[in-house]
């Protein structure tokens, strides 16, 4: 039994992704939530070490100068998000398996990082307008920040035949389910 096994969320912004992993996180599993790092600045609430780790753009990168990312991406120009080795190691040394939220580029290099070792999901919305529509609930995004995601969103989902599965979340308790069993078979692995 392979204790050193991850499981990869990605999809583009506004698809609940964050949603069906908070639902798994409180099933009981043997899994842990890695925090990423990232140099975009807290959003209304978050913290440091809570739902990111915090950097500045100079620090982020001398930590990739140092070699202590697993994976990291620059999503957006000097907009970087990463995970750090020290954040698998700490999940790992606990033997639960590693719960990521990264954005597709990163979701495809951990699947080929490795392999059987990890399982990698794709949350897929209905509709690019569904996207819209959530997106504007948010409202946490400029127009112009609505419609970089929007064309962000067209051009992941080119790649999601890449990943172990694809869930359709369109009714939400569905896809929640939907997930849960296809975690359920891969933690028993």
């Amino acid at each position: 039994m392979n204790h050193r096994k991850m499981i990869i969320f990605s999809a583009p912004s506004g698809s609940g992704k964050s949603t069906i992993i908070n639902y798994l996180l409180q099933k009981g599993y043997p899994i842990e939530f890695s925090i990423s790092a990232t140099t975009r600045p807290p959003r209304g609430t978050e913290q440091n070490g809570v739902e990111y780790y915090f950097f500045s753009l100079e620090e982020f990168k001398q930590r990739i100068a140092n070699g202590e990312f697993l994976e990291y991406e620059e999503v957006y120009e000097n907009r970087f998000y990463g995970t750090l080795n020290a954040e698998c190691e700490r999940i790992w040394a606990k033997g639960k398996t590693i719960v990521f939220d990264v954005d597709v580029a990163g979701g495809i290099r951990l699947k080929e990082l490795f392999g059987e070792r990890a399982l990698a999901i794709f949350i897929q919305l209905p509709s690019f307008e569904e996207l819209r529509r959530r997106l504007e609930i948010r409202n946490t995004e400029t127009a112009e920040e609505l419609e970089k995601r929007i064309g962000k969103a067209e051009f992941e989902l080119q790649f999601s035949y890449m990943f172990d599965t694809i869930i359709l979340n369109d009714l939400l308790e569905t896809a929640c389910e939907e997930t849960e069993a296809i975690v359920s078979q891969f933690l028993k692995k």
